[in-house]
């Protein structure tokens, strides 16, 4: 007996709701009188986070709720002033967010003869912070977790890269990396090398032209009105040091199951 056939319209809306985009797409190719339903803006509404009218822009409003899944988790888009990045995790709908480098607190932002705002055309920012010459280094970045995913173990990574002649001076130069949830200062301090030839561990160069450096991870539970703090300094001293370029820190959930 087919099911299909059988159950209401509504009832089969909420069952493949209570699934997963993957399991969605494949209802929609192994049955044809299933498709309608699996592609329902119905269906595709609940894989979406439930404050998407709030962040995403209008013309993107007016798509279906499947392009529209489709397009948050294939195209970052920027919000706050495009200081901020947003993007869905394509096979859960969890929230990914990156903090530009125009929302983080690094050393020297206000000295224009130790760092530069410049644009890149392979940053999906406005403008990027280039270190021109620095002794000491730290950046933060801060989010509030009631915007994050709940329930869900993120990352966050720290994305950049090094100029081609002035980026071997981080060769075997340690910085601490943290992240501090809730205003407690982390216990674990992960002391990595910048230099990804260095680092085969927590740092990798992206197939984007960045490197990513993984800070740690937090447990985002509830997503109550809290924060998360993502830090970076320096934690040997030495001599000067330039060509360091940060686009951002970005959050991503972790341990997730791959699109198949």
């Amino acid at each position: 007996m087919d099911f299909t056939r059988i159950l209401p319209e509504e009832c089969l809306s909420l069952i493949i709701s209570l699934t997963s985009p993957a399991d969605a797409c494949r209802s929609a190719v192994v049955s044809p009188s299933l498709r309608s339903v699996a592609d329902s803006d119905a269906v595709w509404e609940k894989f979406l986070p439930f404050d998407y009218n709030s962040i995403v822009s209008s013309s993107l409003l007016s798509l279906g709720k499947k392009e529209l899944y489709f397009n948050l988790s294939s195209h970052p888009i920027l919000i706050h002033n495009s200081t901020m990045g947003f993007q869905l995790e394509k096979g859960t709908g969890k929230k990914c967010y990156t903090l530009g480098a125009r929302a983080l607190s690094i050393a020297y932002e206000e000295s224009p003869y130790k760092l530069t705002w410049t644009s890149l055309p392979e940053s999906r920012f406005p403008e990027v912070a280039e270190l021109l010459i620095e002794w000491w280094l730290e950046v933060k970045g801060r989010i509030e977790t009631g915007i994050l995913s709940p329930n869900t173990n993120y990352a966050a990574y720290l994305v950049y890269k090094l100029k081609a002649v002035d980026g071997i001076a981080f060769k075997q130069r340690l910085v601490g990396l943290s992240i501090n949830v809730g205003g407690v200062a982390s216990r674990e301090v992960r002391r990595v090398s910048l230099y990804p030839r260095d680092e085969s561990r927590h740092v990798r160069e992206r197939g984007d032209g960045w490197i990513e450096a993984e800070m740690g991870e937090f447990y985002n539970e509830r997503g109550d009105d809290g924060t998360v703090e993502f830090v970076l300094k320096q934690s040997d001293s030495g001599y000067p040091v330039r060509g360091l370029i940060v686009e951002g820190i970005e959050l991503r959930p972790k341990d997730v199951r791959q699109w198949p």
